[in-house]
């Protein structure tokens, strides 16, 4: 049986608390799509470079994360402080097929902390 969107979510929030890029990666489809700040990504591997430069903009972050579910998609308002920085303005939206992501959207900016 697939996890439901909330399990997924929650295993992705702490593969991302533990910087393991490899236990975050495994929650993308093989095909995901992510539109990050306006640029599309795709798949495994665009997911990794994705989630490589959100890390280094952040590093070891504290994060503060407000969710709503709705069926199989998430709308996350999030903020970050991490490295001397932080982000207070993360917006993204996650859609969910077969307990994986299949596509998500990411807005946010960077300043110091």
């Amino acid at each position: 049986m697939a996890r439901t969107a909330e399990e997924v979510f929650a295993h992705h929030g702490q593969a991302l608390g533990a910087e393991d890029l490899d236990e975050i990666i495994a929650d993308y489809t093989d095909d995901a799509i992510l539109i990050v700040q306006g640029k599309v990504y795709r798949g495994k591997d665009g997911a990794r470079q994705v989630f490589v430069q959100l890390l280094s903009d952040v590093p070891q972050a504290e994060w503060d994360l407000a969710t709503v579910f709705a069926d199989d998609v998430l709308y996350l308002e999030w903020k970050a402080t991490g490295g001397g920085r932080k982000v207070e303005d993360g917006i993204d939206t996650f859609i969910f097929a077969d307990g994986l992501i299949r596509v998500q959207t990411v807005i946010y900016h960077v300043g110091p902390a």
